[in-house]
This record gives structure tokens, sequence and C-alpha cells, in this order.
């Protein structure tokens, strides 16, 4: 059985930044791709990011060159850098297993002035 939980929301300023963390409980973890998504109210949960068991990486448009998503298979866990936040990060982040049905309970993001 795979458990989800994802750490590190918080609220900052435009600008700022935050890494977020998500620890994969189960067996094998470094053979499973990992992605984050996000999700405001009302609008559907979008990728944000996508690591693969190669270290190969996909980000969604929009936060390109600004999200670095890694991950460290020793601690099994799975990061998402976002620097130079902007309001429009603001969101609830979700850590998933890209095919699965694991989720994990999402963390809150807030980014305003």
């Amino acid at each position: 059985q795979v458990q989800l939980a994802e750490f590190g929301g918080d609220s900052v300023q435009p600008g700022g930044s935050l890494r977020l963390s998500c620890v994969f409980s189960g067996s094998m973890f470094r053979i499973y791709p990992m992605a984050w998504y996000r999700q405001a109210p009302g609008n559907q949960r979008e990728l944000v990011a996508r690591i693969n068991n190669g270290d190969v990486t996909h980000y969604a448009d929009s936060v390109k060159g600004r999200f670095t998503i890694s991950r460290d298979n020793a601690k099994n866990t799975v990061y998402l850098q976002m620097n130079s936040l902007k309001p429009e990060d603001t969101d609830d982040y979700y850590c998933n297993v890209p095919n699965s049905v694991y989720w994990g309970q999402g963390t809150q993001v807030t980014v305003s002035s």
C-alpha cells in the first residue's frame, strides 16, 4: 500500500520561494515516476511537474524556469522547489504517482503581498 504525504506549504510574498516535500510510504519508490499537481477551488487539477525514475523531468509551461522537481530515492521523497513565486501560483499542491490512485492530501501555497 502506498501513502503520500506533502509538506512545506506556506504563505509567501510575490518573488519568494518555497520547497514542497512529498514523502512516499511504501516499497520500491525508486521505480515510480512522481508528479506534482495543483488545484484551486472550482478548477481542474493541473500537472505542474513530473519526474520519472531516471530523473527525466517535465514541466508545465507556466512554471518552467521557476520550479524544479527532484527526488531523493534514499529518503523516499520528491521535492518541488518553487522560486520567483507569483500570485497565480496560489493553489493546493498535490503529490501523485502517475497513472495510479495514489494522491497525497495536499498542501496549501498562498502567494500574496
